[in-house]
């Protein structure tokens, strides 16, 4: 799992679409998803760590970026 892609096929998966039009509320909203999922024991915990691993590079690049657009 390297991208946003591949967490967002994962949360297909189990029937989790997120679309919010904001990409860093879609970022936090895929964690909290991801979060419940391990939580109920659905995912093991090494798919877990890469899934969180991927958002939170995700985030941050997309913090960069609306911070590079604003100035």
């Amino acid at each position: 799992m390297k991208r946003l892609y591949d967490v967002q096929q994962l949360l297909k998966r189990y029937g989790i679409f997120v679309y919010m039009g904001n990409r860093l509320y879609e970022i936090e909203m895929m964690k909290n998803e991801l979060s419940r999922i391990y939580q109920a024991g659905l995912l093991d915990r090494a798919e877990y760590i890469e899934a969180e691993l991927v958002l939170r590079r995700e985030h941050r690049l997309e913090e960069e970026y609306q911070k590079k657009k604003e100035s």
